[in-house]
């Protein structure tokens, strides 16, 4: 590991709002699970995650312009949030945090209807069929995001990957969920429904669009949960 990328770890692992949720930690749960709001944000306002954040481009760049929201980014690699935690924390952001940890855990993280609303930002395709379950946007994740999401709350997913995209209009469609709005290319479409999805760029995207990817979009509701 790179000499700066340590330095990254260290750094973040003293930052007063981002916390990790490991295997250690499964039995008895995240200290924050249904507290997020009372504990930490220490005000009631709505909670937008972002998972596979990255950077955090989506988590600090929503928390800039909405302040009345608290935001909580989450992904695997310190080494990324690092680069959004720090400029929340040199901007004094204090509707923002970061969670180091697996989707897979979300539920150990997030109790019953503490999250109102999901962004899924150009995770990995996993492309190959035997590793359909991986993807966030497969049933099994799905399934989890139902068990922390309010009824009501909208799932954003964008992503350069036109056959995930494609996945997930199928796996919407199949479980008679919600579509609210679908394009396959964002960027080609004047509404202003796709505003919001359109407003911040992140890193890979930038990457993906100069390479001549189009950038794909879709919302969408569970029925079971409004």
């Amino acid at each position: 590991m790179g000499k700066k990328k340590l330095e990254r770890f260290a750094e973040v692992a003293g930052f007063p709002h981002v916390f990790e949720f490991g295997f250690q930690q499964i039995k008895d749960g995240l200290k924050l699970k249904g507290k997020w709001g009372s504990d930490f944000f220490k005000n009631d306002n709505p909670i937008v995650v972002e998972l596979g954040c990255g950077k955090g481009e989506y988590t600090v760049g929503l928390a800039q312009k909405y302040s009345g929201l608290n935001f909580i980014g989450v992904d695997i690699k310190g080494n990324r949030i690092w680069r959004g935690a720090k400029t929340a924390l040199e901007n004094k952001m204090n509707n923002v945090a970061f969670l180091r940890t697996r989707i897979d855990f979300i539920e150990s993280c997030f109790t019953m209807n503490e999250v109102s609303e999901i962004w899924i930002t150009f995770p990995d395709p996993q492309p190959q069929l035997s590793r359909e379950r991986k993807r966030l946007t497969s049933p099994k994740f799905l399934d989890r995001y139902k068990n922390i999401l309010k009824p009501g709350g909208v799932i954003h997913l964008k992503t350069d990957n036109q056959p995930l995209w494609e996945y997930t209009l199928d796996v919407i469609k199949e479980n008679k969920y919600q579509l609210l709005v679908s394009t396959n290319d964002l960027y080609s479409t004047v509404s202003a429904e796709f505003t919001e999805a359109a407003s911040i760029q992140t890193f890979y995207e930038n990457l993906f669009s100069k390479q001549g990817f189009k950038i794909c979009y879709l919302s969408f509701k569970f029925l079971t949960n409004t």
